[in-house]
């Protein structure tokens, strides 16, 4: 263990953050008040922003020399839910059993954020060359919303630091690509009457389920449009309809309906697809829905598009863990994170962090204490090569 005193800080402040219940639904402006007066008191220079309903903030901090480039460390500070999961311990109460750290988030990733806030003392003490920056955003878990925030916020300061770490589990394995995440909503208004007369009604139900069945049709041809030597796994774009509500009785012609879907592209050519496909064929049953009443109509939100981590030849960032780290090579990851999006506004970004994702979502989310002690170990040696001078 490299330093028993710094995994006994570090596992304290973990219990402090797991005792914020900051599911996103809820917000997390608590838990980042927390986190402000942490950093500010380890010398950060800090700020923060609400979002439209004050209920969640955004922080992003800089410890060191104020001159550009840098590092930042990413993490987000909101949960998922606990409802309705089978928990051993009390989920926002940090239990340590067999090695293991358990509760809501621990893996997922307030691991991570324990560890950078437990060592901001010691990046303020040392004589950095440049600056490291710690970037905690609210609603990842439900969009990616308050990194679009953030990421734009950079960007109208004038902000673009040299390389961003985001800290999701990765066992602390350098992973430089995933997939984008792409989620809708697709509401179906019909008519509602009587299920003895069906003619004279429009059942958004059944339109509903037409609508999956074409989603199904578009999963089952992006198999063929995978690109050459795609290192994804699966190699190609996925589709998933993963919420279908609608109806009130058996004899109820339904009127309204709603389908939750997801895509994950490994191509922007291929959510251009689906698009299209979409909006063709939505065109086709808005004709014969409103044959029977002009007021139907099928509406496709957005709930969030976050780009995908692009694998790309040169990453200063990949290149700074691998020095840290010593690894050979970066690997890649299924689930989508906010790396997508500093990447997008120039800032070179990895995956790096505590934990198996294995563990996340889960009852008894836990987190190894080896995996907590290897992290604060590779920001020990990241303080010692900022030391040093840019990345």
């Amino acid at each position: 263990m490299l330093n028993q005193d710094r995994v006994t800080e570090a596992t304290r402040l973990l219990a402090e953050l797991v005792g914020f219940p900051s599911v996103s639904v809820d917000g997390n402006r608590d838990v980042t008040e927390f986190l402000e007066r942490c950093l500010t008191k380890a010398g950060a220079r800090v700020w923060t922003e609400p979002d439209e309903t004050g209920a969640k903030l955004n922080l992003f901090a800089t410890i060191g020399p104020d001159v550009p480039g840098g590092v930042i460390l990413s993490g987000h500070t909101d949960v998922v839910p606990v409802a309705d999961q089978p928990w051993s311990t009390d989920p926002f109460t940090l239990t340590e059993r067999d090695g293991r750290l358990y509760g809501r988030g621990t893996c997922d990733m307030k691991g991570f954020v324990a560890a950078c806030v437990t060592m901001a003392p010691d990046f303020a003490r040392a004589d950095l060359k440049v600056p490291v920056h710690f970037a905690f955003t609210y609603d990842e878990e439900i969009g990616c919303f308050g990194a679009q925030a953030l990421t734009a916020s950079l960007i109208s300061r004038g902000l673009r630091p040299a390389a961003a770490i985001i800290g999701e589990p990765t066992m602390m394995q350098l992973v430089d690509g995933h997939k984008g995440c792409f989620e809708y909503t697709t509401l179906i208004t019909g008519r509602e009457g009587h299920g003895s007369a069906p003619d004279l009604g429009v059942n958004s139900v059944e339109y509903g389920a037409r609508f999956i069945l074409k989603l199904v049709e578009l999963r089952a041809r992006l198999k063929d449009m995978a690109p050459a030597d795609c290192p994804f796994d699966p190699p190609h774009t996925t589709i998933n309809p993963g919420v279908l509500i609608g109806g009130q009785a058996h004899n109820i012609i339904p009127g309204k309906a709603r389908i939750d879907w997801e895509m994950r592209p490994v191509q922007a050519s291929d959510a251009d697809f689906v698009k299209t496909e979409l909006a063709q064929y939505i065109a086709t049953l808005l004709s014969e829905m409103r044959a029977v009443d002009p007021a139907a109509d099928i509406r496709t939100e957005i709930v969030a598009e976050v780009a995908g981590l692009e694998r790309v030849a040169t990453n200063r960032a990949r290149d700074l863990v691998v020095e840290l780290t010593g690894a050979n090579a970066a690997g890649l990851v299924p689930f989508g994170t906010e790396a997508g999006l500093f990447q997008a506004i120039g800032i070179p970004s990895v995956i790096c962090g505590p934990g198996a994702i294995a563990q996340a979502h889960k009852p008894d989310e836990y987190l190894e204490i080896d995996q907590l002690d290897q992290c604060l170990g590779f920001l020990a040696r990241l303080i010692g090569r900022l030391e040093r001078g840019p990345v």
